[in-house]
């Protein structure tokens, strides 16, 4: 599993998290904690995967990403838009649908080729032996 760029660890996620104060909180202590070390420790519910998603996307984490996705609708491969500058995450949402299933809702906001896009989704996710997937989502204008 790759890491993050040295130094990320004490620097604000990519997510854009913040605490009870309203203060970022660190990568390390965010989804870098599912990032870096998804072997041991998967992400405790659909909201927290969707959200080291993001930053994986951020950090153009590909393994990270396909690895969270569920098998049967994982593609074989991850490629990344050359130039996209992600701007921001705003979950809407998020809800159990089932004891093993879960949507969140979200807008991710990102800058490709000088346009400025808004890419608002709701996402599904199932939980398997204890770990959550992104199954498939429904895109909204």
């Amino acid at each position: 599993m790759n890491a993050a760029p040295a130094g990320l660890g004490t620097h604000v996620c990519p997510c854009g998290r913040v605490d009870a104060k309203q203060r970022a909180v660190a990568y390390a202590d965010c989804c870098g904690r599912f990032i870096d070390h998804v072997d041991n420790t998967p992400a405790p519910d659909a909201a927290h995967l969707m959200r080291s998603r993001y930053s994986a996307f951020v950090l153009a984490h590909a393994e990270y990403l396909l690895t969270t996705w569920h098998s049967s609708t994982r593609p074989a491969t991850l490629d990344f838009e050359a130039n996209v500058k992600w701007l921001g995450l705003e979950v809407r949402e998020h809800q159990a649908t089932g004891a093993d299933t879960a949507e969140v809702a979200f807008v991710a906001r990102y800058r490709a080729a000088g346009a400025a896009v808004r890419l608002h989704e709701r996402s599904r996710f199932v939980r398997e032996d204890g770990r959550w997937f992104y199954v498939d989502g429904d895109q909204h204008g």
